[in-house]
């Protein structure tokens, strides 16, 4: 099954889904600002993703900025804050059942389907 990550009101996610709803494989959309990540499923997702937690990051969001830029931070504290606040996760996130990436840009999810 796949998965995508989506936030409706991001251009960028949207051309994912549209990506990934021209691959006319089953997936579903996962709203993950409602329905946000849990610290095990954040961790799962960056093992599938190959990549740091820092990487994961909207570094340039407010909530970033203002609470936790210049901190010193470690792994798990970066997963606990993105699934405390999951407006600073990337998107979008596509899944497959053995790895994911981040659609930017949005031609990358083509290569979870070749």
């Amino acid at each position: 099954m796949i998965t995508i990550y989506h936030n409706p009101r991001c251009q960028k996610s949207r051309e994912g889904l549209a990506i990934v709803e021209a691959s006319g494989k089953e997936f579903e959309i996962r709203k993950y600002l409602n329905d946000t990540l849990s610290e095990a499923e954040l961790k799962n997702l960056l093992l599938k993703l190959d990549i740091k937690p820092i990487q994961l990051v909207r570094k340039k969001e407010k909530i970033w900025k203002e609470n936790f830029k210049d901190k010193d931070l470690s792994e798990k504290e970066i997963i606990q804050i993105l699934s405390e606040n999951p407006k600073l996760i990337e998107r979008p996130i596509v899944e497959t059942e053995n790895k994911a990436v981040i659609g930017r840009p949005p031609e990358v999810i083509e290569k979870l389907f070749t």
